[in-house]
């Protein structure tokens, strides 16, 4: 059984005793600090906005924040099934004083989460999520006089609003999807996708759509997370031809992965930068994506005349960093797209109207858009070392013998080889260095990700000698690459 408690929220599995797991006891503890955290910022509202993916533990967990909310003083206005991006959307028009996303995205069906936003629609800060596990720990918060305690708002037509907002982008060109009559497969893992995506497809134009999995009742048909491996059926739906596009969401629908006409993943890391080449064409300025994330963005953005910039990973740093550069497009490589026209945070549904939106505007097919980017091959690793061991001792090593490389400090150690890098981070909750290398050529790219996997195993055997200990070190491969947002949110999923 596991909880995480991180940045970007509370994410467990469902079951088990307290501390131990997400479970009634802890869910209304951590809402009841929310609540607190809530009151004491928001000047004018004691309004929360409140929506969940299809897992099916997100009905009695919805009940109990929403009733602890309640007595806490709390107004909630709550979504039902919806999406991330949509509850985000909601808070910015409800000028509300936070809201909560009851998901753990790409996690299995066994896991849940509470995450949290501000009055913006966006993450909290690093440092209110603190406050917030702090009164957690100190049990400070106190209820509400029953004559002060909140009311609930039912309200399910957000999805419809979020839809119309995407349609009212002047970069979604609606009339030309239409005319291109696109027949699309769609894979929603049976989670709040297979809401939203028909709905925007149908008012995009689509009118031949293959659902796959799009009954939202939170039995996940396959692993969630939206990785070549775990799409499979979609895949071998596209490979008859019948189809222009495929389009595979995670359950709360902030991940976006495609697969070309012929049954070929696209490749999650190339979902940004396609859409990031549309919004260039039509628009002048920059973009940010996180460290880990390809440099092909980084390509596709200067040849549009634009500056790109890396952001420490994390969905919240990559927002900080698109505010300060004043980027048009951003997100990362995990199939996160974030249009700050429309809104701060990942959105799977802009990210498909925008996809479509270019492919209609393209003379080719998708596998040949895919074809006219940079081609580069990311690895990822991790090794795990024994909890004695200073992880930040080995990243200061690592920067002295590479010293005349360009390195980035900003999250880990990045270290620049030409166009090839790599790229070491440690895990907020366990003693793992993860390393991610990437190059035009996918042996290169494990070359690189093995020299320093072998540096660190020197670096610790050095250190280790001269304490007269040897710590065992063991070399795993990660499953996936919600690091780059949902990772930082505690490095939590199976490999999130």
């Amino acid at each position: 059984m596991t909880l995480i408690k991180s940045i970007s929220g509370i994410r467990g599995t469902i079951g088990g005793s307290t501390e131990e797991s997400l479970n009634p006891v802890d869910a209304a503890k951590f809402s009841s600090t929310y609540a607190k955290w809530i009151l004491e910022n928001s000047e004018n509202s004691k309004k929360v906005v409140l929506g969940r993916d299809a897992r099916v533990s997100g009905g009695w967990l919805a009940d109990i924040v929403s009733g602890t909310l309640q007595a806490m003083g709390i107004h909630v206005i709550d979504l039902g099934l919806s999406t991330t991006p949509t509850v985000e959307l909601a808070v910015e028009l409800e000028e509300a004083a936070g809201g909560i996303i009851l998901t753990a995205s790409h996690n299995p069906a066994n896991w849940n989460a509470l995450k949290l936003l501000d009055s913006k629609g966006e993450f909290i800060s690093a440092e209110a999520m603190q406050e917030i596990l702090t009164n957690a720990d100190e049990g400070n918060f106190e209820f509400a006089d029953y004559k002060q305690t909140g009311s609930v708002t039912t309200d399910d037509t957000y999805i419809d609003k979020h839809i119309e907002k995407i349609l009212a982008l002047p970069l979604v060109d609606v009339e030309a999807i239409k005319a291109k009559d696109f027949k699309v497969v769609i894979d929603c893992v049976n989670s709040t996708g297979g809401i939203a995506v028909p709905k925007l497809l149908k008012a995009l134009g689509v009118n031949t759509i293959e659902e796959l999995y799009c009954e939202p009742n939170g039995k996940f048909p396959h692993n969630p997370e939206p990785l070549p491996e775990n799409i499979n059926e979609i895949c071998r739906t596209l490979e008859n031809g019948n189809f222009n596009l495929g389009i595979i969401v995670d359950p709360d629908v902030d991940r976006l992965a495609l697969v070309t006409e012929d049954g070929t993943p696209f490749g999650e890391e190339y979902t940004l930068v396609a859409v990031a080449d549309y919004v260039l064409e039509k628009t002048a300025g920059n973009t940010v994506s996180n460290m880990s994330s390809t440099r092909a963005l980084r390509d596709v953005t200067e040849k549009h005349g634009g500056t790109y910039t890396a952001s420490a990973v994390g969905e919240v740093n990559v927002v900080k960093m698109m505010k300060e550069t004043n980027a048009i497009i951003g997100g990362e490589g995990n199939g996160g797209v974030i249009l700050p026209e429309l809104h701060y945070g990942r959105d799977a549904l802009v990210g498909i109207a925008l996809i479509l939106s270019k492919l209609a505007n393209y003379n080719g097919t998708a596998n040949m858009l895919r074809k006219s980017f940079p081609d580069y091959h990311i690895s990822k690793n991790k090794i795990e070392l024994t909890p004695e061991i200073d992880v930040d001792h080995i990243l200061v090593k690592i920067q002295e013998r590479y010293v005349n490389q360009p390195i980035n400090t900003l999250d880990g150690v990045k270290i620049e080889f030409g166009k090839e890098w790599v790229h070491l981070r440690k895990s907020n909750t366990e003693p793992i260095i993860r390393i991610y290398s990437e190059s035009d050529s996918e042996r290169t790219a494990e070359h690189l990700a093995q020299k320093i996997i072998s540096d660190i195993k020197e670096i610790i055997s050095f250190k280790a000698d001269d304490e007269e200990e040897l710590p065992v070190v063991d070399q795993k491969a990660t499953e996936s690459t919600e690091e780059t947002s949902d990772d930082v949110e505690g490095d939590t999923s199976t490999n999130e």
